[in-house]
């Protein structure tokens, strides 16, 4: 059954970054799998960040705020505990001076990392599921930018179909486990407080009163 799976895993994989393989994609693919190592990018996503922390409301302070925490769980996560415990080679690597998957049209270096779960895909797609419970509207745009980052890497040869749809998946899990235990706690704590605050408030109020003029 193992074999029967990394066959079609093996096949899907030379159909992406082989068979489908043309100059458009050849120059584009490189580009998207590494956007976030271009300063320009960096810059705008640092701006989009501030002006959500700024200019957003409640609702955008909630989610930049809350992206953090759940960035940082899902990349440690998986580059600390499932990729160590996995420990899959990328199609690239060689074993014995032989690559493991033949005839990939490599389009960027192989890089030394393991290759499930593909961590960019946990990461975006941890970052889209955060967005998109707080902008539904905007579901559609977020999830097809992290599918494209994920395709991306299968498109450039070194990572399996099944390390980025296992990357979505957990990327995605952890990201609604984090949103959920905030909702939880912003239902039940934050109001108590707010009302306690507001009872103090009353308090020192009654206790202090304004003196006539």
């Amino acid at each position: 059954m193992i074999d029967f799976l990394y066959g079609i895993d093996r096949t899907v994989l030379l159909f992406i970054n082989a068979t489908l393989a043309n100059p458009v994609g050849d120059a584009l693919w490189p580009l998207i799998t590494r956007y976030d190592r271009f300063w320009a990018v960096r810059i705008v996503l640092l701006g989009a960040w501030l002006w959500l922390m700024i200019r957003g409301g409640v609702r955008g302070r909630t989610a930049a705020l809350l992206v953090i925490p759940v960035l940082v769980c899902a990349d440690q996560f998986n580059s600390a505990v499932v990729k160590e415990l996995v420990g899959r080679l990328r199609p690239c690597h060689q074993i014995d001076g032989v690559t493991i998957v033949q005839g990939l049209h490599m389009l960027v270096d192989c890089g030394p990392g393991k290759s499930f779960a593909y961590s960019h895909a946990v990461n975006n797609f941890a970052v889209a599921t955060v967005f998109s419970f707080y902008y539904r509207r905007w579901t559609w745009a977020f999830i097809a930018w992290a599918s494209l980052v994920a395709l991306s890497r299968v498109a450039v040869g070194v990572h399996y179909p099944s390390d980025i749809a296992g990357g979505a998946c957990m990327g995605t899990a952890i990201a609604m486990l984090l949103i959920g235990i905030w909702t939880f706690v912003q239902r039940r704590w934050i109001p108590a407080l707010t009302r306690l605050g507001k009872g103090r408030t009353d308090g020192q109020t009654s206790e202090n009163p304004t003196p006539d003029a």
